[in-house]
């Protein structure tokens, strides 16, 4: 058997610890955090709320807790399509089929039982990350975009309405960048399909050079359009950000001889904020975005239309 330790083949990965005893917890980030990054929650709510905002890669979640009990913070995880992937180990002292079964049914993974053997933890927590880490692979090749590297259409849906969900549930805005390479097609007559798959690429590598959190998320809408979703982001600061965009693909100078814009590729830019609401589909941030990109063409192309 390979005994190599777990960080030597594979990342970190990011552990809650969702347990009423502190001295549970310490434990736990001791067994674990020499291989991985450990975080603590001691209420449902908080473990929750963590998980919605910072998923981490793995739950270890005790059964018996005042309030929200384990199973409970389980099933509603397991409810959110924004969470429901997230492997949840039980730590219970119950032992016995009817709780087995309770585990099970709640939608976990594994369980361990009370007092913990390090060992078994770090084996059982180590092989459920692995397999996580391996559908994440797989699940990013299906949502990535071939050509260029970013997030395919599919994959902007989902986050457009994991970013909708929260951002209705705290009140913060989203805000979302369209943005289309100017007169591509001749790009594409003159230079060729080659040169254009590589003007693709550049275009949407220095794009995504522009966003610095984590949760932000440029993607390939489609053809030579990009869309660059940003929650928790105000009109002002997704504007400004399109402003910088567009002068970073000019700065790149790629020869565009036939533009009537500049003598090398630009970009035009639509971009929309809106705040989250009941009566109001994700669907309209994008009809607004693609509605000011539209604008920016049509002001002469190479700029930046925002509402």
């Amino acid at each position: 058997m390979n005994d190599a330790p777990f960080h030597a083949t594979v990342r970190r990965g990011r552990i809650l610890v969702v347990d009423d005893q502190p001295t549970n917890i310490l434990a736990a980030h001791q067994i674990l955090q020499p291989e991985h990054d450990v975080f603590m929650a001691t209420t449902g709510e908080q473990a929750i709320d963590f998980c919605q905002s910072t998923p981490p890669d793995l739950l270890l979640l005790d059964v018996e807790m005042p309030g929200m009990n384990g199973m409970q913070i389980c099933q509603q995880l397991k409810q959110d399509p924004a969470t429901c992937d997230i492997p949840v180990i039980f730590v219970t002292a119950h032992q016995g089929q009817e709780q087995e079964i309770a585990c099970w049914e709640a939608g976990a993974v594994d369980f361990v039982t009370k007092p913990v053997t390090p060992v078994t933890l770090r084996k059982r927590v180590n092989a459920h990350l692995t397999l996580k880490f391996q559908a994440d692979q797989l699940r990013a090749l299906a949502f990535s975009d071939g050509l260029t590297g970013l997030a395919n259409r599919r994959r902007f849906d989902e986050r457009l309405e994991q970013a909708w969900r929260h951002g209705l549930r705290h009140n913060h805005p989203v805000s979302l960048i369209m943005a289309d390479i100017d007169h591509f097609k001749k790009y594409n007559d003159r230079y060729g399909h080659s040169a254009g798959d590589e003007c693709l690429r550049r275009v949407a590598q220095t794009l995504r050079e522009q966003l610095n959190r984590s949760y932000d998320l440029a993607a390939r809408f489609g053809g030579e359009e990009f869309a660059c979703l940003m929650p928790e982001t105000t009109l002002a600061g997704a504007t400004t950000l399109a402003m910088k965009m567009e002068a970073a693909i000019r700065e790149l100078r790629i020869e565009h001889a036939d533009s009537d814009v500049a003598p090398w590729v630009t970009l035009s830019l639509g971009v929309a904020s809106l705040m989250p609401d009941v009566d109001c589909r994700s669907q309209r941030l994008i009809e607004q975005a693609d509605g000011q990109l539209y604008l920016a063409k049509g002001c002469g192309r190479g700029c930046v239309c925002a509402i």
